[in-house]
Order: C-alpha cells, then structure tokens, then sequence
C-alpha cells in the first residue's frame, strides 16, 4: 500500500553507513549520512529548500500556483533542491549563481525549468554578488506591478529554516541510527545550516561529544574557529573575491560568517583545513576501495573526519556527511582528479601521508 505523497515525502531519513576503508584504517568507526540520497534534489539542501518553502507558506509569505516565484542565490544544490520543489508545490524558480561553478548544475537547473543567471563571482559586498543580485531581482518583482505574484527571496544563508531543517531532521536521524553513540561530528559549511542545526541537536543530547568543521583551501572559516578572525586585519572580512584558482571545492566554504554559522559557532570545538589535492586523494581512495563516488565537498567531509579519528584514537565513533554525488562535479573536480582505472593498491600508510594526518 503507498502512503507517501509527493516528491516531497521522499526527503529525509537517509541511510547512514560505515565507510569500512577509512574505519580499518583508522581503528575508529567512521560513519557517512548518505545525504545524497535525498529524493529530491539529491542533496541535504533538500530538507533546507523544504523548511524555507514550508516556513514561508506558513508565515503567508508564499501562496502556491499564485505566480510567486522563489529567487536563490546558490552555487548550485539548494538551486537545484528549489528547482525540484517549486515545480512540485506551484512556484518558479529564479536562480542566480557563480559562472565558475561545474556547468552540470546549471545545465541540470535548466532541465529543471529554472531560470539561471550564471553571475561574475565578486566580493559579498558588491551588489552584483550572486546572493546580491537574487534579493534585489526578488524585490524588483513585487514591487513590479505588472508582474504575476510575488518575489520571495529564500535567502538560505540567513534564514533559521536553514538550520532548524537539521536540528529537527538530520541531528534526530543521525542519533538514533548510531544507537546514542556519537563521538565526534564532522562537516563543512556552506551556509553553515547543516553543522550548526546538527550540533546543536547532537550537543543536548550528548555533552561531551565533538564538533569538527571541515574547511576547504580558499575559506576563512577554519580560522575563524581556530583564531576568532577570517583573514589579515587588512583584508576586511567579506571583501576577498573567492576565485576558482582558490579552490576546486564547491559548495563548501566561506569568506565571510553568517546567521546560520554563528548559531552552532560555539559549539564548533575544532577546525581541519583541506586542501584540494588533499581532498582528491580522498576522493580517489573512496571509489578505489568502497567504489563510493563523490563529489568535492564529501570529500573534503570525508578527509577531515579521518583526521579527527586518528587524533581521537581507536574504538571512537565520527559521523560525517556525504552531500552529492560525483556526477555533478565531473566537469571541474573530477576532471582534476582522474580517472581511476584499474588502479586498487594505494595503501593506507599512503593515504595517511595523502591527506596530511599522522596516527
């Protein structure tokens, strides 16, 4: 008999799995939420795009199969999650995004019946930044009167239905399914919805647990965690222009803070900074040895939570996240990372050495 309803009904619950690779070499047991199950999307910005579209139709702020359209700016995923839902629920999906990012999710986005604007990256600061220019076109259409419904700006880095979506979904899930047992969580931010709503689940649940960001090459992030500061005090914190030269990394990573990181940020007890050739090691050993395909910012999850559980030692649980598939980084990351052949015999002394941990 079916009970479910909906694409909508198919986001959430995802499985949670032991990596057995980075387990056996680490002596810990490794766990990765398999985000990228959400039926949706394929993302955890699935449960993020759904808690913003319910949270605003509850407020009034969104009237389906009115004409309303939802503008995001993304850099992909929570695009993409949009797209799906606003289809689904009777919005249209107006996305802005960087250019510099793998063209699979604009193309994707398309498929979708968004619209994409692919906009010069540049600092947070100049309104022409992709978040910028997704306000201010949501503002232009309400206040256009010759245009049908409202614009409504998700605004995902700022709005609590960010967080909330994993404080109330994935942080539940994930205790429930390590049976309690949570030694250590490890994730990167985006948005910093998914480590901050986690967090602060998983801390009033189990006090003495850690909380690890996992922070790419090109981010401020890691030292604000680490020193309080982003970058030099000359360079003020959101005026660097992340470039793609910075990082091959997408989705993850920040250069200025926001609402939905600085609601977990006290509870962040540690940082792991990740290069890129750090992290396409990772994402080479992972199909080599668990024939898991993944994409930048998994991996850069993945590499961080090996390092927290070498420092942690043997018998200890990390739990981490794997938010897309490899298929939407083709383009950029994998491209860089190879192709893997018949290659089976990197060892785990060399992936160790690889990703810059020591046991």
């Amino acid at each position: 008999m079916i009970t479910r309803s909906g694409i909508e009904s198919c986001i959430g619950n995802t499985p949670l799995f032991k990596i057995k690779s980075l387990s056996d070499a680490t002596g810990c047991e490794i766990y990765a939420k398999a985000e990228f199950l959400n039926g949706a999307g394929g993302s955890p910005k699935d449960r993020v795009a759904l808690s913003i579209i319910q949270t605003a139709e509850r407020e009034g702020l969104l009237t389906p199969h009115s004409g309303d359209t939802i503008y995001e700016g993304t850099v992909g995923s929570t695009g993409i999650s949009l797209a799906t839902l606003c289809r689904a629920r009777g919005y249209l999906a107006h996305i802005c995004m960087p250019s510099d990012q793998a063209h699979e999710k604009s193309d994707l986005l398309l498929k979708l019946g968004a619209v994409v604007d692919r906009v010069t990256p540049a600092p947070i600061v100049d309104q022409e930044h992709f978040v910028n220019r997704a306000r201010n076109l949501a503002i232009q259409h309400t206040d256009d009167p010759n245009r049908k419904g409202r614009g409504f700006f998700a605004n995902q880095f700022e709005n609590e239905a960010n967080w909330r979506a994993h404080y109330e979904g994935t942080g539940p899930e994930i205790l429930k399914q390590c049976s309690g047992k949570v030694d250590a969580f490890v994730a990167g931010a985006g948005t910093g919805g998914t480590i901050s709503g986690v967090a602060l689940y998983l801390k009033s649940q189990i006090p003495g647990m850690k909380v690890v960001l996992a922070d790419p090459q090109g981010s401020g992030l890691y030292n604000k965690v680490k020193h309080g500061v982003m970058f030099h005090s000359l360079e003020r914190e959101g005026t660097r222009r992340r470039h793609q030269v910075d990082t091959i990394v997408e989705g993850i990573g920040l250069t200025r803070s926001t609402a939905n990181f600085e609601k977990g940020r006290p509870l962040i007890d540690d940082a792991e900074k990740i290069t890129d050739q750090q992290a396409m090691a990772m994402a080479r050993w992972l199909v080599e040895k668990d024939g898991i395909f993944i994409g930048s910012s998994s991996a850069v999850n993945c590499t961080a939570a090996t390092r927290a559980a070498l420092r942690l030692g043997p018998g200890h649980s990390v739990v981490t996240i794997l938010c897309d598939s490899g298929t939407r980084h083709l383009s950029k990351f994998w491209a860089q990372v190879g192709d893997i052949g018949g290659k089976v015999d990197t060892t785990p002394e060399e992936l160790v050495d690889a990703i810059g941990a020591s046991r």
